[in-house]
């Protein structure tokens, strides 16, 4: 009873030779080809039986023709990754012989591979709905991935036009952005590996990634991952408080002393910036693996890199307003050598000052300039003063020209790549003067003095009423304290002609005054995200917060009115209330987006009454 209740034992196969049933199929008869494709779909199929059909399908490739692209179809769908490495080897050597005999199955077997990139599902279906689906944590997973890489190889060995096709499949089989960090980070892991060995595909694949991640990241607003990370420390404290009481303090003070540090720790709360930070941390490792061979910095291969990382920023980074992260691949690759770095600006002095570019393009071209001088450690300050020569002499060169003529009046449409520019010196004095003076403060000195900062000021196209008000108001403290130029009357003045715009909607009407006109940003503000900014801190300047003393050298002009479009860099800070000082640092996007716990890494705004 036993015997006749049990399934057959599988044989390897039935029916005549592979190329017997071709040929009959060819010839109307399609019974044992039937019988062939239900075998080769069967989920039990056993190694024995794969080997032994793929030795014989490796033989007759030249039978595999455009009409039989069902039946390939069908062998592209065999679970050959998780069997034997029997199975795999021959699988592989049955990719080879087909590609290079029939590459009208190119295609489909490209698109096989990648499919792989990513880890395998896991569905539980319960009365026909899904009660589970997730990531399959295969311990073999990266060892799957190596093999993927050698059928890719292997594809790419036999059809040299492998990369003008593989691309598309690449961009089409990218994840969306919902899906799982897992998934997201598997692929994009995938693809930078892609490029160690199709290197001609190098560019676009980093183009491709750095597309995603900039989605990503102008998805997530720095205050949205703020208030997330604000909501989930709320959280943990009062299930830690609740925690707590119910032990003693004995016992509390045990725990605490030998509790580990949770992994959650590193978590980012909000779901998109945890994808972005596994990514961002993905891709500062590959930009320092490929420079550094055996832990040394490999100067060709840096270069090469530069120059494709280069072409991706202008072409996707430069033209986006406001992203937060993602520009700080070039940050982290100029760090690795000074050559870079002056490189960078030199291409960013390029775009500034070429009329042909687009005027938004200039300005936040000039932003770039401001932020990474002002923020980044690795510039020494002779580069810093190298950049300012030009910079200021170039503005000195725009006003010969435009101060006495019929634009001579303050327009941010007409001179937008002026006032970045202007904002960017202003921005790198506040962050660098000390530097600048260090040492030699005579001489420093004079090196200020001769920027001639008051010609700037004092023009007809008054700089100070169009950049931002805190960048303005902590230059205008710092030239006041080494006697360079007094902006006080300036900004009173301005001040005084400040329209605010009337605005009504449903609940009545708003006043407010647009306080950035450039709609500036600074790109390199405070990076938040916890993995992937543990290799940026090293070498990133962080605002020195002023001390009692510098606040009481310092003199500040007026308090400028706020309003919710105001935008700054400096991010929004306090001081006690008893120091008889208003502290205020908006943050570089709109002030709705402001968040109390913003003030790491930022100048404050320091304001006092204006001295009469």
């Amino acid at each position: 009873d036993e015997f006749i209740s049990s399934p057959p034992r599988k044989t390897v196969r039935f029916g005549g030779t592979l190329t017997e049933i071709l040929l009959k199929y060819q010839k109307g008869d399609t019974t044992d080809f039937e019988l062939l494709k239900h075998q080769l779909s069967d989920p039990d199929i056993k190694d024995a039986q794969i080997i032994s059909w793929l030795h014989e399908f490796r033989a007759s490739v030249a039978y595999l023709t455009k009409e039989l692209e069902q039946l390939v179809n069908i062998l592209l769908k065999l679970p050959w990754l998780r069997r034997s490495r029997e199975v795999v080897e021959e699988y592989l050597g049955f990719l080879g012989n087909l590609v290079s005999a029939q590459t009208v199955h190119l295609r489909p077997c490209l698109r096989m591979i990648v499919s792989q990139f990513v880890p395998p599902r896991i569905t539980i279906r319960e009365d026909d709905v899904d009660i589970s689906d997730s990531d399959d944590d295969d311990e073999n997973i990266s060892e799957n991935f190596n093999t993927c890489h050698r059928a890719l190889q292997t594809v790419a060995g036999y059809v040299p036009s492998t990369p003008q096709f593989l691309m598309p499949i690449l961009v089409e089989f990218f994840p969306f952005i919902n899906k799982s960090e897992r998934t997201l980070e598997c692929y994009v892991h995938n693809l930078l590996r892609v490029t160690v060995y199709l290197p001609t595909l190098r560019l676009q694949i980093l183009e491709l990634i750095i597309e995603k991640l900039l989605k990503l990241d102008v998805s997530t607003p720095q205050q949205d991952i703020e208030d997330a990370e604000e909501t989930a420390n709320n959280c943990a404290s009062k299930e830690k408080s609740t925690e707590e009481g119910l032990f003693d303090m004995e016992e509390d003070e045990d725990r605490r002393g030998n509790k580990a540090v949770s992994p959650s720790v590193e978590r980012m709360a909000h779901p998109l910036a945890e994808r972005l930070d596994i990514l961002m941390t993905i891709l500062f490792s590959y930009i320092k693996d490929v420079c550094h061979v055996d832990g040394k910095l490999d100067i060709s291969k840096t270069k090469d890199l530069y120059r494709d990382l280069v072409s991706v920023f202008d072409k996707l980074i430069l033209p986006t307003h406001a992203s937060c992260h993602v520009q700080y691949f070039m940050f982290y690759i100029c760090s690795f050598k000074l050559g870079l770095a002056e490189a960078f600006l030199d291409h960013l002095w390029k775009k500034l000052r070429d009329p042909n570019n687009p005027s938004v393009i200039r300005q936040t071209a000039g932003s770039y300039i401001g932020s990474f001088l002002a923020r980044a450690k690795f510039i020494p300050v002779v580069t810093v003063k190298a950049c300012l020569d030009l910079l200021v002499n170039w503005l000195h060169k725009y006003i010969d020209n435009q101060d006495t003529g019929a634009n001579a009046y303050c327009d941010v449409a007409l001179h937008g790549p002026f006032y970045s520019t202007c904002q960017a010196v202003f921005y790198t004095l506040i962050f660098r003067h000390k530097q600048l003076l260090d040492g030699n403060l005579r001489k420093g000195l004079s090196y200020l003095q001769s920027l001639n900062f008051e010609r700037i000021v004092m023009c007809q196209l008054n700089p100070l009423k169009i950049c931002i008000p805190s960048v303005v108001n902590l230059f205008a403290a710092i030239t006041r304290k080494y006697q360079l130029v007094f902006c006080y009357t300036i900004i009173e003045r301005n001040n005084r002609q400040f329209i605010p715009v009337v605005r009504s909607g449903t609940g009545g009407d708003l006043v407010q005054t647009c306080t950035n006109p450039l709609d500036s940003f600074f790109p390199f503000d405070p990076y938040i995200l916890k993995r992937s900014k543990k290799t940026i801190d090293p070498m990133y300047q962080f605002w020195e917060e002023l001390s009692a003393e510098d606040l009481e050298n310092l003199k500040k002009p007026i308090k400028k009115g706020t309003s919710e479009d105001e935008d700054d860099d400096f991010l929004k800070g306090e001081t006690p209330q008893n120091d008889g000082v208003v502290e205020i640092a908006p943050n570089s996007y709109e002030s709705n987006t402001r968040s109390p716990v913003s003030s790491i890494g930022s100048p404050a705004d320091c304001y006092v009454p204006f001295p009469l």
